[in-house]
């Protein structure tokens, strides 16, 4: 089989026999606190497990990095932007998994240098897998697939802004709202960069951008015509110095976003300036 073909039946078989059957059948003590506003079941600990040994089993010598080990282990994350890397996100939006809602999603990302190379984003419950690989185009179940815009008079814009303090994220959105027509996020990354490639968002915006969390979905986007970047504008990459992301199902779309989101007036690039 090809590498795509053993990733996608890794985690096929992973999501049939761990998180499905966990999905609204979790016992108390099966979902804890892990920090602060973040929760984890047992379900994205098994299958982080398993993901990490079908991953080592495929003998291409890459550094693996799954978000839960790098709960116990923060160094896992020292040059994350160095070498070949595995990212796994084996459950992401924990939440909604948790309250027994949709959606959530399995992510896998291979990693060279700083580059996502190759991504899978899979839905347990429907079965859509998407993947991209590096100058190869996007999938979708197979079928090539293009990002579109939703053609709405105003940008569909997607705000992950609730790691942001109160009060910018207030300024930010204000501003938001007299452009665009911002809409609820996800709170699923797995559903988000799908979003903007199916034309049911055109632009999303995230301040927290943790490498499992994106990696996969920014190659996904950017294959199937779509635009990433950090808020100062260079491009999106695993383990660098940029913070936030804007992606949009367009270079054009992305310009558009920008003006807005990105102008003094939203207020972001005051704290990518002191971030930086």
């Amino acid at each position: 089989m090809s590498l795509h073909e053993e990733v996608s039946a890794l985690l096929r078989t992973v999501a049939a026999q761990v998180v499905v059957p966990r999905f609204r059948a979790l016992a108390g003590h099966e979902v804890t606190v892990k920090s602060a506003g973040e929760i984890v079941t047992i379900a994205d600990r098994e299958a982080e497990f398993r993901l990490h040994d079908g991953l080592a089993t495929l003998g291409l010598g890459a550094r693996i990095v799954g978000e839960e080990a790098t709960e116990r282990d923060p160094a896992l994350l020292d040059d994350v932007g160095e070498g070949l890397v595995w990212l796994i996100d084996p459950l992401d939006g924990t939440a909604n998994f948790a309250a027994g809602r949709a959606p959530f999603g399995m992510m896998i990302a291979l990693v060279e240098d700083g580059s996502p190379v190759a991504g899978w984003m899979f839905d347990p419950l429907s079965g859509r897998l998407c993947h991209a690989a590096r100058g190869l185009g996007a999938t979708c179940d197979g079928a090539v697939v293009r990002a579109r815009p939703t053609g709405a008079e105003r940008l569909r814009a997607a705000l992950g802004t609730h790691f942001l303090n109160p009060g910018l994220r207030e300024r930010v959105h204000a501003h938001a709202d007299r452009h665009l027509a911002v809409v609820p996020v996800p709170r699923c990354a797995a559903e988000s960069y799908p979003r903007l490639v199916f034309g049911s968002d055109d632009v999303a915006l995230f301040q927290r951008i943790l490498p499992w969390d994106h990696a996969a979905g920014a190659l996904f986007l950017t294959e199937a015509g779509g635009r990433i970047t950090h808020w100062d504008g260079t491009r999106y990459r695993v383990g660098g110095r940029g913070i936030g992301v804007l992606a949009a199902a367009s270079p054009g779309l992305w310009e558009q976003a920008a003006d807005v989101l990105l102008s003094p007036a939203a207020g972001l690039i005051e704290l990518d300036c002191l971030v930086s």
